[in-house]
């Protein structure tokens, strides 16, 4: 192993990285073999967002990281080699968007660097590329859509958005849209009358299962429920003052309640939909 340059600390292998298992480590040679052998590109899109007083602003992007490269293993099982891309994270924030470190870009200007991308990606040889959104965002979601639509105008590749028919629903998307691999539902139930969808119960959980060492679990158990319902949602959903207004201190739903058995359960299970529904596209395509 090379020796740090001078001055420089050591890696602490405790450290998440945001290359770790991602193509970034190969070579050219390597990359370059891998799309001679067929293999498939799966690519994270989330946003560096706040996810209240006890997550990372990088959740939307270390979550569906931790995913992908569960899927990875899955698909290696299957005779599928796949190859990760390293997640983009400058995506489009409305909902949070009045807190601090929630930053985002046009969505025109991601719709286009989505398709360079992607064309470049084609270029290399890589037949499929299959897109995952980490961010609940909408117009984030809707933007991903029309990046992957505009990636498979300028190539022969099969690109495609990776995810559940819930959201699909909500963004008004067709299910049959050749531009989505939809798979089967694995929403996380909520008490009667509540709604967990930001930092809440869900994804505290898989937080830490998946990067325990971020959850500030001196301030977690804490945290009360904010119990709030569908009305409450349609107003947060509108972003930006009204979202903090509903939300003051960044979470929706019950951190508290949170469990790493539960987020390993929702990695595993989210991990296997996944993974099934490439498989499939895979074999219907030939």
């Amino acid at each position: 192993m090379t020796a740090p340059a001078s001055g420089a600390a050591p890696l602490d292998p405790a450290v998440p990285d945001v290359f770790a298992g991602t193509l970034a480590e190969l070579t050219w040679y390597e990359v370059e073999r891998a799309a001679r052998d067929g293999a498939v590109l799966l690519w994270a899109f989330g946003v560096i967002e706040q996810h209240g007083p006890h997550l990372p602003t990088g959740t939307d992007v270390y979550l569906p990281s931790a995913r992908l490269r569960d899927v990875r293993g899955l698909l290696a099982d299957r005779g599928v080699p796949a190859l990760i891309v390293p997640a983009y994270y400058w995506g489009v924030n409305v909902v949070s968007g009045s807190f601090p470190a929630s930053w985002g870009v046009r969505p025109e200007l991601m719709e286009q660097v989505m398709a360079d991308l992607l064309t470049g990606m084609a270029k290399d040889g890589f037949r499929h590329v299959f897109c995952f959104s980490g961010h609940g965002d909408a117009l984030h979601n809707r933007t991903v859509h029309a990046g992957v639509r505009a990636g498979r105008a300028r190539s022969e590749a099969d690109v495609s958005f990776v995810l559940e028919p819930e959201l699909v629903e909500r963004l008004g998307l067709d299910p049959d849209d050749p531009a989505l691999t939809v798979h089967a539902s694995a929403a996380a139930p909520s008490p009667p009358g509540e709604v967990d969808v930001h930092a809440g119960r869900w994804e505290t959980s898989m937080m830490m299962h998946s990067h325990a060492g971020l959850v500030r679990e001196d301030v977690r158990p804490g945290l009360v429920p904010t119990g709030h319902g569908p009305e409450q949602l349609a107003v947060w959903r509108r972003g930006y003052d009204d979202a903090r207004a509903t939300t003051p201190l960044g979470y929706f739903g019950d951190p508290a309640a949170a469990s790493r058995a539960e987020g390993e359960r929702h990695h595993r299970t989210t991990a296997e939909l996944a993974a099934d529904a490439i498989v499939a596209r895979l074999a219907a395509r030939g």
